[in-house]
């Protein structure tokens, strides 16, 4: 980007120019031959696993405290004995908490108390923007919904698609989304 071009609003990084031939970014010959525009370029760098981890352990606790203080009010939990684990009153707790609250604050800043804690952001994978209620939503959906019945196996399968894939670290939600995590600026 030129100094006498401005961003378009609500991008801070300028939007990457259309392919030529109106590819993909997650196919791997993305703008036609192989040799196209890096969807990334322009943006912020991926954010470290590390970070990641961090960022969702606190939003995880941000998350379970309340819904686990609600399942006990509702009566979820067998009295004071928390050893029962968790009721389905508190799965839904769970999966409506997670959901309202990644949806609101990805799609009000693209960044959880997690991710500002640790300097990360949800952009979108197209132009770096932060994503829209409907891509917030989805991603929302994806990771939370799940946490009903199996959250321990459900983030663990989340982490291992974030390690693991290549070459933008998404998870599943975030390849529903056609999100990524990067470092905020």
């Amino acid at each position: 980007m030129t100094s006498d071009q401005t961003p378009p609003p609500g991008n801070p990084y300028g939007s990457p120019p259309p392919p030529p031939d109106g590819g993909n970014p997650y196919d791997p010959g993305f703008g036609g031959g192989g040799g196209g525009q890096d969807p990334l370029a322009g943006m912020p760098p991926l954010a470290a696993s590390g970070k990641r981890v961090l960022a969702r352990i606190i939003d995880l606790v941000i998350v379970l405290v309340p819904a686990g203080l609600l399942d006990w009010a509702a009566g979820g939990v067998n009295g004071n004995d928390f050893s029962y684990g968790r009721s389905a009153i508190g799965g839904v707790f769970t999966a409506a908490l997670g959901f309202l609250y990644e949806w609101w604050m990805t799609q009000s800043t693209g960044q959880t108390v997690g991710k500002k804690l640790m300097g990360l952001r949800a952009a979108m994978l197209s132009d770096g923007s932060v994503p829209p209620q409907n891509a917030a939503a989805v991603r929302a959906a994806i990771l939370w919904i799940p946490a009903f019945c199996c959250s321990c196996f459900w983030f663990l399968i989340i982490g291992i698609t974030v390690a693991f894939d290549k070459p933008y670290k998404q998870g599943l939600h975030e390849k529903a989304a056609k999100t990524v995590v990067v470092t905020a600026v």
